[in-house]
């Protein structure tokens, strides 16, 4: 049996009807729209490479074991597969609106756990596939992974028949038990395995074990909670969104003249944004801590294309006191080099490891109660996340339809009402912002916001230029 990790199982076990744990985008296509079923069938064409479109979620009885992936016996691609239109004009804000809706609402449960969206009536003959997906599926890379899967790398591609298809009969209460209980057995067993190269070489296991002790003690002593922020606070289950895009091509010219990586350069940008939106909102940028998580990528060259969650996080402190963007872009720079020298990614790692050996009625009980927690005491350690994917740096396709820009969705949670997903497409940088309908945080302040941080930074960057040739 095909049984969920320990990360991919938490995504089930947070979510609880108002923090909705899907990841999305919304992908832009030239026109013409497809015809009615041509979605489906493109889909359909490649179910044999996305098992898990065809898979629903069970539970081990008593949760004597993590949830495992069925077939589903009544899967109906014409349920997941939607169709709507964007009332005129059909431009970003009708777009953005209807992007809200779509991810204020839970993924069934009893059905393979994704939506596709067919959106008609965009702006200037395009149109638009809204693409949602369960994170107990998928992480970003896998996502990503997942959407070069779907659609083509060249124009004119002739759709594949797929094999002929029969569910699996779904394995019984007891066999999921005793195949839970194997699979213990086989991660204990591996385990031990180690033992024996630890003793060989005691002192690199030392080392490792120093590493992550180093690394969960700081990463916990970056989860003390901060002073209270209007950003911040209990969320609903509505979500409003707004997207900005640059260009691939500022961002790598800003690193070349100031140093850092394509990632503290977006973070630095984001850091922008926070500080206008903390001024917009009558807060002092001066006096406020403003600590966001970044997922890590855990996934090797091996795994890609593997549908799970392998990610890890660091918790950065965005300097959104400072004025000057250069400084802002050094300040970021150099705590993303301390934090990566920190071990808090490695420490996530072995968390997660021992994660799979936690029996998992411990493991879902004691979140399920964390949970609850929080609705009553909003937890004030994280105040946003910014998760930043590289995508494919060439042209899509979907039916002959070249794919002209992606936007990232990025779900938030108890305590976050704001967050920020960031994705490269075929030379630009697109960033998606997500907000609680209810406490009303300025997303479109904050995407704009985001794209003049990296344009003022090009600016910066080109007048060195100039100033030194």
């Amino acid at each position: 049996m095909d049984r969920l990790g320990v990360l991919d199982s938490e995504f089930l076990n947070i979510e609880d009807g108002i923090a909705h744990l899907h990841i999305a985008g919304i992908s832009v296509f030239e026109g013409p729209t497809p015809p009615a079923g041509g979605v489906e069938r493109l889909i359909g064409s490649k179910l044999d490479r996305i098992p898990r479109y065809r898979q629903r979620v069970r539970s081990v009885p008593l949760e004597l074991g993590r949830p495992v992936w069925v077939d589903d016996p009544h899967f109906d691609l014409s349920y997941h597969v939607r169709r709507t239109a964007l009332p005129s004009p059909g431009g970003d804000a009708e777009l953005c609106t209807l992007m809200g809706r779509v991810m204020s609402q839970a993924l069934d449960r009893n059905r393979p756990l994704w939506e596709a969206w067919v959106v008609e009536n965009l702006a200037d003959g395009r149109w638009a596939m809204i693409s949602k997906v369960h994170h107990c599926m998928v992480d970003g890379i896998a996502g990503v992974d997942l959407l070069t899967v779907l659609l083509d790398a060249e124009r004119d591609v002739e759709l594949p028949t797929p094999p002929h298809w029969e569910p699996a009969r779904e394995p019984s209460g007891p066999a999921m038990v005793l195949d839970a209980w194997w699979g213990l057995a086989g991660d204990l067993l591996a385990d031990a395995r180690r033992l024996p190269l630890a003793v060989r070489r005691p002192g690199h296991a030392l080392r490792q074990m120093g590493d992550v002790g180093v690394g969960t003690v700081r990463f916990l002593r970056h989860l003390t909670s901060t002073p209270p922020l209007e950003i911040e606070g209990r969320i609903g289950p509505d979500r409003v969104y707004a997207h900005s895009e640059v260009s691939f091509a500022d961002v790598r010219i800003i690193r070349d003249a100031f140093g850092g990586t394509v990632n503290d350069v977006v973070l630095a940008a984001v850091t922008r944004g926070f500080r206008a939106l903390l001024l917009a909102g009558g807060e002092d940028p001066g006096g406020a801590v403003l600590r966001t998580l970044v997922p890590v990528s855990l996934r090797d060259a091996d795994a890609r294309g593997v549908p799970d969650n392998r990610v890890s996080a660091l918790l950065l402190e965005l300097p959104v006191a400072l004025t000057d963007p250069v400084e802002r872009l050094q300040a970021v720079h150099a705590r993303m080099h301390e934090l990566k020298r920190s071990h808090m990614a490695e420490a996530g790692r072995i968390v997660s490891d021992l994660g799979d050996l936690a029996p998992p009625m411990v493991v879902g009980t004691v979140t399920r109660l964390a949970t609850r927690l929080i609705h009553r005491l909003p937890q004030h350690s994280i105040n946003t996340v910014a998760t930043n994917v590289p995508g494919p740096q060439f042209p899509l396709y979907c039916l002959g339809r070249r794919m002209l820009a992606y936007y990232p969705f990025v779900p938030i949670s108890h305590g976050v009402r704001i967050g920020t997903a960031i994705l490269s497409y075929d030379g630009h940088l697109a960033f998606g912002v997500t907000g609680d309908f209810d406490a009303g945080p300025d997303v479109d302040l904050l995407a704009t916001a985001i794209a003049d941080g990296i344009v003022e930074l090009r600016d910066l960057a080109l007048r060195n230029d100039h100033a030194s040739a």
